[in-house]
């Protein structure tokens, strides 16, 4: 029989330390406001809150191995020892610590700062015994309970959503039930159901999200969690019988060929996980609770992005040849018009006749492009009253260029050079290379005093690369590497912004985001998709770092003109494209899409989004409509997004507006003049056309 050990209450959430006869540890999450009832039958055991495989030991059978390492003999062993509560100015941590009797402890962390309505959670393992152990597989976080309010096995109640991600059509939603999945229960309740599911190599964001969401469709409670982690990483549903339980962590052995060792006296400690539950039916409210945690870390940035300013940046104009002629005409055109940062993107170093994304590694100036020397064109970009930022991929190296040859200095598989077609990459553990690093990045952006660096990384290095325990821990090494050389940057030039770029969005993850300004939101520069992706990311990313590409051509219709400047209403403005050939009509729409994007900015920064419109079937063949709804977080101003597409429309678009949502109209942005009407608290709207942009300013009547 079960026992309760412990309830802590963390502001709406209440997090309960279940013990089982054994004495193993189970942590479930519930709302506040609906206490668990406790004549709800179930057969089901407790789920052990930490799962741990130590290589040698017993696995779970059942059909489990290549499935699961869970619940093997490892984490059967790790038995309750003691729980400390530990209260630091605004915080509140939960230390529970299990003990395995031949010297293996794990200390279970649960953190809550005060107001947020999220916990972090990690695990630490030390080996207290006499000889090394190999771990295959430690969790950040597992849940157990779900879902306490169902008796049985919840069929047809308990929904499994996940976001997807491929390059350029980063977020889409996936939302399955568990029957869909094959995740209920065996006739004998004793066949292990699982769904393990993650990413492998140096791209996080390449497949899935490192999220998961559970959800109980019956009683409209939200269960899920975002891993903090820049490589490899996994989420894993389980059952067994008629209780659920979800974890997730570093992707373990089997799935991402990690293992490490631990010494003796040594720890580990695994990435962080974000973890909440809610009460209600929008999995759009629900995702908020993650991705506020990262509003600490953006608040703490440089004292410039606190406005949201906006940017230029060159490279769909120049394609990849920027240069110091092509830069002053577009600084001509654009200074005074508002932005704030000018970034000159790749190719600033390709010599004659290499491509940019061949080139990158030795990162000398190139003669031809800057003649006089890119201080002038970075005088030029100061004169006309712009921060200066510039591109570099840090970790990659291409084919062309010298330091492709550097091999005692790159990363390894198997004894010879991790090759890729495009490119070989930098082993961010070797000394020299960051001495290398230091002097042609941090040395070069402190020569020419620029403010600003865009960090792309265009390929991934997969399993991972010699040099440790496993490829997958080799891998795991190198990208924490990655994080202190970007801290490096930081303390070395206080005040610098930086954009977290992955080929666009592979790495848009909770550590990535923390340890940067803003992210390239994708890499689907002037498609008709993007206020899709911008959409699906605001379940993912805070939109206040999320940069949106605004590519602005010469033949684009004014229509098309808005289309585009509406949908960067969802993150931060990025303008690019023909600035210099564009006639005042069409400068006349941009403008005015740029003034209404300093209107709505503070709802950008805090706010609450809702998504409206027909399911997306195809993504590059759109059709129908999508409407964004985002209310600032004090209520005093809200504002609507709304873009059709192909196919048929409906005669009137009607959104429901929220409680907090203020209901006077105050702006409306398109191209041309746009009848909006409000209700009975319901946004009116009669689409005319396809492909058509319209966005509405909402506040207060006072």
């Amino acid at each position: 029989m079960d026992s309760i050990l412990k309830e802590y209450i963390f502001g709406d959430m209440v997090a309960r330390y279940c013990l089982d006869e054994k004495k193993h540890v189970g942590l479930q999450l519930y709302p506040r406001n609906m206490p668990i009832p406790e004549m709800i039958k179930k057969n089901a055991k407790l789920d052990g809150m930490v799962q741990l495989k130590i290589s040698g030991d017993i696995y779970q059978g059942s059909y489990a191995p290549g499935n699961t390492l869970r619940n093997g003999e490892s984490t059967e062993r790790l038995l309750f020892e003691d729980q400390e509560e530990v209260l630091i100015e605004n915080s509140q941590t939960i230390i529970t610590t299990l003990r395995d009797q031949r010297g293996y402890e794990v200390r279970h962390f649960l953190s809550w700062q005060e107001g947020a309505k999220s916990v972090e959670i990690w695990n630490e393992l030390k080996n207290s015994s006499k000889t090394p152990i190999s771990i295959e597989m430690l969790s950040s976080f597992s849940l157990t309970g779900i879902s306490p309010y169902i008796e049985g096995d919840g069929h047809n109640n308990i929904l499994v959503h996940r976001l997807m991600s491929r390059w350029s059509q980063e977020g889409r939603l996936s939302t399955q039930t568990m029957e869909e999945l094959q995740l209920d229960t065996s006739w004998t309740m004793e066949a292990v159901r699982c769904e393990r599911f993650g990413q492998r190599g140096s791209l996080p964001v390449n497949g899935y999200f490192p999220f998961l969401a559970m959800e109980d469709r019956k009683h409209h409670v939200f269960w899920g969690a975002q891993l903090a982690h820049g490589a490899s990483w996994q989420m894993e549903i389980y059952r067994e019988d008629e209780n659920i339980a979800m974890s997730g962590g570093l992707a373990d052995r089997e799935f991402g060929h990690w293992l490490k060792v631990i010494k003796p006296e040594e720890s580990f400690v695994t990435p962080k996980a974000i973890v909440s539950v809610c009460h209600t039916d929008s999995i759009d409210v629900f995702t908020k609770r993650l991705t506020d945690v990262g509003q600490k870390a953006a608040d703490m940035g440089p004292e410039e992005e606190q406005e949201l300013p906006m940017v230029f940046n060159e490279y769909c104009t120049t394609w990849g040849c920027p240069s110091h002629e092509n830069i002053r005409e577009i600084l001509d055109v654009i200074k005074g018009k508002g932005f704030t940062y000018f970034v000159i993107d790749c190719g600033w170093y390709k010599q004659p006749g290499i491509p940019w994304d061949m080139s990158m590694g030795d990162y000398e100036v190139s003669n031809e492009l800057f003649p006089e020397g890119l201080e002038k064109t970075v005088e030029a970009i100061k004169e006309a009253g712009l921060k200066p930022g510039i591109w570099f991929e840090i970790e990659g190296v291409g084919k062309a260029a010298k330091a492709y040859q550097m091999e005692d200095h790159l990363l390894h598989v198997d004894g010879t050079v991790l090759t890729t077609t495009r490119r070989r990459f930098w082993d961010m553990k070797d000394p020299w290379v960051e001495q290398y690093l230091t002097e042609k990045v941090i040395g070069f952006l402190k020569r020419y005093g620029f403010e600003y660096m865009k960090i792309d990384y265009n390929d991934t290095i997969g399993i991972g690369c010699d040099g440790s325990d496993s490829l997958g821990e080799g891998l795991r090494i190198n990208i924490e590497k990655t994080f202190e050389f970007l801290e490096k940057v930081k303390r070395e030039i206080p005040g610098i912004v930086l954009e977290n770029c992955a080929s666009g969005g592979h790495r848009l993850e909770p550590r990535f985001l923390a340890a940067t300004s803003m992210a390239s939101f994708s890499d689907a520069h002037e498609c008709e998709e993007i206020p899709i992706i911008a959409a699906n990311l605001h379940r993912a990313v805070l939109p206040r770092q999320s940069q949106i590409w605004a590519v602005i051509r010469q033949e684009d219709s004014l229509k098309r003109i808005a289309y585009s400047m509406a949908a960067t209403f969802l993150g931060r403005l990025c303008l690019s494209g023909d600035v210099t050939r564009l006639s005042s009509q069409q400068w006349n729409v941009i403008e005015h899409g740029m003034a209404f994007y300093k209107k709505i900015s503070s709802v950008i920064k805090r706010g609450q989004s809702y998504r409206f419109g027909p399911e997306v079937v195809s993504i590059r063949h759109l059709e129908g409509w999508q409407a964004v709804l985002r209310v600032g977080e004090d209520g005093a101003k809200a504002y609507l997004v709304l873009h059709t597409f192909d196919g048929e429309l409906p005669d009137e678009i009607q959104i429901p507006l929220t409680e907090d949502c203020p209901r006077k109209i105050y702006d409306v942005y398109s191209d041309a003049k746009e009848e909006v009407a409000i209700k009975d608290s319901v946004l009116l709207y009669r689409p005319r056309e396809n492909r058509k942009a319209v966005a509405v300013l909402l506040v207060r009547n006072e």
